[in-house]
């Protein structure tokens, strides 16, 4: 009898943990962003602002990687974004369920094969981290936060 009672005691309490731990990593740090300035980084070193609409962002103060947005950009925009420099690495950071505009699956496979384009945002946004912006021609637009590899040396 008493073995059962630590056995239900010891899974009440991981599928407490368990639960809490879930809710840390998904819901708690993030806080919706409600709008960023974004800018694209051309291959001189200059930026330049890049209009957008339709925002919806996410971000945390527990981590410099936890920055995703999903955006629209016009014609003139898709221009700018054109000359900026691409970013040698693009990979899409996952984002929680519920931010359902942002599917990094889906934003790395179009990035891979060419649908969509990868460009620098912000070199060193914060220490080891860069911004990147990713677009469609049809004029989706998707950021996010990545390491440069900058802090391995």
């Amino acid at each position: 009898m008493n073995g059962k009672i630590i056995a239900i005691a010891i899974i009440m309490i991981t599928a407490l943990f368990g639960a809490g731990l879930w809710y840390a990593q998904t819901r708690a740090y993030f806080e919706p962003v409600a709008t960023a300035e974004l800018v694209v980084t051309t291959a001189s070193g200059d930026t330049l602002a890049l209009a957008h609409s339709d925002f919806r962002g996410i971000d945390a103060a527990s981590s410099p990687l936890r920055f995703r947005a999903c955006f629209r950009l016009d014609a003139a925009a898709l221009v700018v974004l054109a000359g900026a420099m691409p970013h040698p690495e693009p990979t899409p950071l996952i984002a929680p369920d519920w931010f359902d505009c942002y599917d990094a699956g889906a934003i790395g496979a179009a990035i891979a094969d060419g649908t969509a384009r990868a460009v620098l945002s912000v070199h060193e946004i914060h220490r080891g981290v860069d911004r990147v912006i990713a677009a469609f021609p049809d004029g989706r637009g998707f950021a996010w936060h990545q390491l440069n590899g900058t802090l391995e040396q």
